[in-house]
């Protein structure tokens, strides 16, 4: 096997497998290697591959399977071209379809012979293998079934070539890596800087699903709209009172907009030292990404706004395009403000104006703010009835108003929130 060989695709993510299976490949027949040793390492070989299977939710053929995962994960100059504008011209194509063609030595291997000669018959199971669970812990169901599907179509290819065409097609579709087969991610800090990580589930909530704030969803949608399709758009902020659904109309967003290449990439307070890192590891790569920040405000006592406005603007590298900063929060100026502010005796301050200033230029620094308000007594019963007719519960529409109503006053007061906790209630006494 020519693993050695590759041009392109190389530093795999779970690569070791690769190599030992292609040692194996080349080296079970010879005498030279005791056969304990070499079914030792099938069989090691093969309990990794069924670990990656059950972290990924595969199903089928689970050789093409891993093959076909090393394809989608792996960054490189001919995959991360590919998902900018499919096809692509130039010498580098020829560089592909070597790498495709050693490949396909690898899906076409038989394993009959080598599963007889070291008493590993039971192991072919793995060439059909039926999930118990359809359950991924990687992906979402959607992408996890297009990469089994994928490798069903990789393995029966007459030739390279119609793999390469297979493969630049999914990366055309889907992208490559984890911004392409990822909706959202968090920051995690290391020694060596910021490492943007996966977040493999997050609520599946749709804008449909958000009865009400039709001005407030319309703003945002198009806000949105326009960012995605390379038109100019703003910098957003949600703010108004608590369980209005700020934040489910981001994630809701981001649900709606994921196959128009949006990702959302979640920041906390204490992060904000590395959004320039983050910033600047996403600023050339073809999606559009929204830095996320939830319940953002400050106290008086905290200067972490000062790394956001600099990135937002006012630092001297321009912000990307690719890039907009969406936050929710309960407070309309974002920095807790006292009565000294406005108070004309402070002594403390010989420019008072100018420290007010400097506590509202951040919430400025947002081109579009929305609000979203609790709801009036006849709103919040018209998202209850809403949510029982799409969750199915049955119940006078006098009794489940009534209980509504005792719900709501004794848990939260009129909010979208306390809508959903009062179905989710009403459901788990099914």
């Amino acid at each position: 096997m020519r693993e050695k060989e590759l041009v392109i695709y190389k530093d795999f993510n779970d690569g070791d497998l690769l190599q030992d299976m292609a040692w194996l490949m080349e080296n079970y027949e010879s005498d030279y290697y005791n056969l304990e040793d070499k079914t030792s390492l099938l069989y090691d070989c093969f309990h990794e591959l069924m670990q990656i299977t059950a972290e990924h939710g595969f199903y089928g053929n689970l050789w093409h399977c891993y093959l076909t995962n090393l394809f989608v994960n792996n960054e490189n100059a001919y995959s991360t071209a590919c998902e900018i504008t499919g096809a692509i011209d130039g010498s580098i194509n020829e560089l592909a379809l070597h790498d495709f063609a050693i490949f396909k030595e690898f899906f076409d291997y038989d394993f009959t012979t080598m599963f007889t000669y070291l008493h590993a018959t039971s192991l072919e199971v793995i060439l059909h293998y039926e999930g118990a669970s359809s359950t991924s812990k990687i992906y979402n169901d959607r992408i996890r079934t297009t990469i089994c599907e994928a490798a069903e179509k990789l393995g029966k290819a007459a030739n390279a070539m119609e793999m390469k065409d297979l493969m630049t097609t999914f990366y055309k579709n889907f992208g490559v890596g984890k911004f392409g087969l990822h909706k959202a991610f968090r920051i995690v800090h290391h020694e060596e800087g910021a490492e943007i990580v996966p977040i493999s589930r997050i609520a599946h909530v749709h804008l449909d699903d958000l009865v009400g704030y039709e001005i407030a969803k319309k703003k945002l949608i198009d806000n949105t709209d326009a960012f995605v399709h390379g038109r100019r758009a703003n910098n957003c902020l949600l703010f108004g009172d608590a369980g209005t659904g700020k934040s489910s109309s981001i994630k809701a967003i981001v649900n709606d907009y994921y196959d128009d290449g949006l990702r959302i990439i979640e920041v906390y307070k204490h992060q904000f030292q590395d959004l320039n890192d983050v910033i600047a590891q996403i600023k050339n790569r073809h999606y559009k990404f929204i830095i996320y920040m939830d319940d953002l405000s400050f106290e008086e006592f905290e200067i972490e706004y000062k790394y956001l406005k600099a990135v937002i603007e006012g630092g001297m590298e321009k912000k990307p395009d690719n890039v907009l900063i969406y936050a929710t929060s309960n407070r309309r100026h974002l920095i807790k403000e006292s009565t000294a502010d406005k108070d004309d005796r402070r002594a403390e301050d010989m420019h008072s104006g100018d420290t007010v200033q400097e506590k509202l230029s951040l919430v400025a620094r947002f081109g579009v703010t929305i609000y979203f308000g609790s709801p009036s007594k006849k709103e919040f019963q018209g998202i209850v009835k809403a949510l029982a007719e799409k969750n199915g519960i049955q119940m006078s529409e006098d009794t489940l108003l009534l209980e509504a109503n005792k719900w709501e006053l004794s848990h939260g007061g009129l909010s979208g929130r306390t809508a959903q906790q009062f179905i989710d209630y009403l459901l788990g006494q099914q």
